[in-house]
C-alpha cells in the first residue's frame, strides 16, 4: 500500500468514525430537546425501590443513547434529594444496560432502513412546525447516519482484509489484552461515547480485522472509559451525585478489569456468546452489563453506605473568595469592552436567579428558614446588580454609539430588568407561599405535589436554556426558548384543570392547599416568561419571531 493509499485509507476511516460520533450525538440531541423535561421527571419519580430505579435507567439510556448522558442528568437534581444515593447507583447501572441494548439495536443491517430513515427524518424536520415532531425527525436522521457511518467503516477497511501488516498488528492486540483494554478505554473517553466506541470495535471485528479476544478487551475497556468519562464530567457536581458516579466507576471499571483478568486466563468461552466473532463481542458487552447489575443489585445498600467513607463532604473554606462586579468603569470610553463587561454581569445575575429557583422548591417539602433568608438576600443582590447595570450603561456616551451597540445596551438593560423580576417573583412569591404552608401545617396531595415538582423542573430546564441563549446568542436556541414559553403556558393551563378536577373529587389535601397550589403555578409561569424574554430580540433579528407571529395569526384566522 503506497503513501497516498495509506493517507486515503486514514481519511476514510477517520471520516467514518467522525460521522458515527456526530450521528450518535445528533440522535441524543433530538431526544434531549424534545423530551428532556419528561425524562427528568421520570427519573425523579424512580426513587421508590432499586428495581424500579434500575428499569428507569435502562429506559433513559435507550432514549438518550448514552449512559454518560444519564449520569449527567441525574447529577443535575441529586443535590436536593430528588434521587437518593442507592436509587442513583441503580439508575446508573440500568443506564449501562440500556447503553448496551442500544449498541445491539444499532447493529441491525437492513438495506431499506437507511434511505427510509433519512427520507422520513428530513421531511419531518423541515416540514413540521411542532418542536417534538422536528426533533423526532432529527432522531431518525441520526439513526440513519449511524448506519451510513458503519457501512463507511466496512467499506474503508475492506482492502485491509488479508493484509500481512494488518494481521501482524491485530495478532499483537490479540496477545496483549492489557494494551487492547487501554486502547478501548482511551478511545471511549476521547470520543465521549462508549456506544460509538463499541460499534466501531464490533464493526472492525465483523470485517475480520480485529480478533475476538482483542475486541473483547477493547469493549471492556470502553466500559471502563465510559465510567471514567461520567466521573470527569461530574467533578463539579454536588457530593451526592459524585458518590453515585464514583460507585458506578468502581463497579463498572472494577468489573471490567476482573473480566479482563478472567479473559486473559482463558476463562471466558466467547464461542458460547454467538457463532460469529462480531456477535460474540456485542453479546459480551450486553452480558457484562446485565450480569454486573444483577450481581450488584442485592448489595446496593452496603455500597451506598460505604460511599460517604470514600467520598466525604468537602470542608468549607474559612474565608471564601468573593466575586466582584464585572462592571469596569475604566472601559466606559471603549463601548465594545464595556458592553462585554455588562454581558458578563447580566449572566451572573441570571446564574444567581437560577440558583434561587433551584433551591426554592425544597422549602415546600421542608421549610428551612436559613435557605429562605439566603434566597431573599440573593434577590436583593440581583436587584442591586440591575441598578448597577443601568447606572453603568448610563455612563456610556450614547451619541457616539453605533446602532448595533445601542441595541445591545438596550438588550442588557431589558434582560437585567427581567432577571430582577424573576428573582422578586421567587423571593416575594414562592418563599412566602412556602412559609404559609409551613405555618398552617398543610401538605399537598401526592398528585398535586407531583404536578408542582414536574412543572418546577420544566421551568428550571427553560432557565438553563435561557442562560445558554444569553451566553451564545444562538438563534436556534432562542427559537427553542420561545417555543418552550408557549409550551409552559399550555402546561400551566392543563395543570390548573387537573387541580380543579381533584377539587371536584373532594380531595381534602387539594382543598386545603388550593390557593397556594394555584399561586405557585402562576408564579412559576411568570418566572419562565421573564427568562424567555431573553430570546425575543435574538429571534427578532433572525426573523424567527416574525415568522412565529405570522404563523399564530394564520392559525387564529383559520379558527
Amino acid at each position: 500500500m503506497g503513501d497516498s493509499s495509506i493517507i486515503l485509507f486514514a481519511l476514510h476511516v477517520a471520516g467514518a468514525a467522525a460521522l458515527l460520533i456526530w450521528a450518535v450525538r445528533l440522535l441524543r440531541t433530538g431526544v434531549e430537546r424534545a423530551f428532556s423535561v419528561q425524562l427528568r421527571a421520570f427519573l425523579r419519580r424512580s426513587n421508590s425501590n432499586r428495581v424500579q430505579a434500575l428499569g428507569s435507567g435502562v429506559l433513559a439510556a435507550l432514549c438518550l443513547q448514552s449512559a454518560t448522558a444519564v449520569a449527567v442528568l441525574v447529577s443535575n437534581f441529586a443535590n436536593k434529594g430528588g434521587v437518593g444515593l442507592l436509587a442513583g447507583i441503580a439508575i446508573l447501572l440500568g443506564a449501562d444496560i440500556g447503553s448496551a441494548v442500544v449498541s445491539q439495536i444499532l447493529l441491525v443491517r437492513l438495506d431499506f432502513l437507511i434511505p427510509l430513515l433519512l427520507l422520513c427524518g428530513v421531511v419531518l424536520f423541515l416540514r413540521s412546525g411542532r418542536n417534538e415532531v422536528r426533533q423526532f425527525g432529527r432522531m431518525l436522521i441520526g439513526v440513519g447516519l449511524i448506519f451510513v457511518s458503519l457501512d463507511m467503516i466496512r467499506t474503508a477497511t475492506g482492502p485491509l482484509i488479508g493484509s500481512p501488516a494488518t494481521a501482524g498488528v491485530m495478532g499483537y492486540l490479540a496477545g496483549d489484552l492489557v494494551t487492547s483494554f487501554v486502547i478501548g478505554a482511551v478511545f471511549a473517553w476521547a470520543i465521549h461515547s462508549s456506544v460509538a466506541a463499541v460499534l466501531f470495535f464490533v464493526t472492525l471485528t465483523g470485517q475480520g480485522l480485529l480478533p475476538a479476544s482483542g475486541a473483547a478487551a477493547m469493549v471492556l475497556g470502553a466500559n471502563a472509559g465510559g465510567a471514567v468519562l461520567a466521573y470527569v464530567l461530574t467533578l463539579t457536581a454536588p457530593t451526592t451525585a459524585r458518590r453515585m458516579v464514583m460507585a458506578n466507576l468502581i463497579l463498572r471499571g472494577g468489573g471490567a478489569g476482573l473480566v479482563l483478568i478472567v479473559l486473559s486466563q482463558g476463562g471466558v468461552a466467547l464461542n458460547l456468546l454467538g457463532v460469529e466473532p462480531a456477535r460474540q463481542i456485542i453479546n459480551l458487552h450486553l452480558v457484562f452489563n446485565v450480569g454486573l447489575a444483577l450481581i450488584s443489585l442485592p448489595f446496593l445498600g452496603w455500597i451506598a453506605s460505604a460511599m460517604p467513607l470514600l467520598l466525604s463532604e468537602p470542608d468549607e473554606p474559612a474565608r471564601p473568595l468573593g466575586q466582584g462586579s464585572a462592571l469596569d468603569t475604566a472601559t466606559l470610553d471603549q463601548p465594545t469592552r464595556a458592553l462585554a463587561c455588562t454581558a458578563r454581569e447580566v449572566l451572573k445575575a441570571g446564574e444567581a436567579t437560577e440558583a434561587m429557583l433551584r433551591s426554592s422548591m425544597s422549602l415546600f417539602e421542608s421549610w428551612d428558614a436559613p435557605t429562605a433568608k439566603a434566597i431573599s438576600e440573593k434577590a436583593a443582590h440581583v436587584g442591586a446588580m440591575h441598578a448597577d447595570i443601568k447606572h453603568f450603561l448610563a455612563g456610556l456616551d450614547h451619541k457616539t454609539l453605533s446602532e448595533t451597540d445601542r441595541d445591545r445596551s438596550a438588550e442588557h438593560t431589558a434582560n437585567a430588568l427581567n432577571l430582577e423580576t424573576a428573582a422578586n417573583a421567587i423571593s416575594q412569591g414562592l418563599v412566602p407561599q412556602a412559609e404559609q404552608l409551613h405555618i398552617e401545617g398543610l401538605k399537598f396531595s401526592d398528585a398535586g405535589w407531583s404536578d408542582l415538582t414536574d412543572f418546577h423542573d420544566r421551568v428550571l430546564s427553560n432557565t438553563q436554556l435561557a442562560l445558554g441563549v444569553l451566553m451564545t446568542g444562538a438563534p436556534d436556541a432562542a427559537r427553542q426558548l420561545l417555543q418552550a414559553k408557549d409550551k409552559v403556558r399550555k402546561v400551566e393551563q392543563k395543570l390548573q384543570e387537573r387541580h380543579l378536577m381533584r377539587l371536584r373529587e373532594n380531595n381534602p389535601a387539594s382543598f386545603e392547599t388550593s390557593r397556594v397550589h394555584q399561586d405557585i403555578l402562576r408564579t412559576l409561569k411568570n418566572i419562565n416568561a421573564a427568562f424567555a424574554t431573553i430570546g425575543v430580540p435574538i429571534a427578532a433579528r433572525s426573523g424567527d419571531l416574525l415568522s412565529s407571529r405570522l404563523s399564530a395569526k394564520s392559525k387564529a384566522s383559520k379558527a
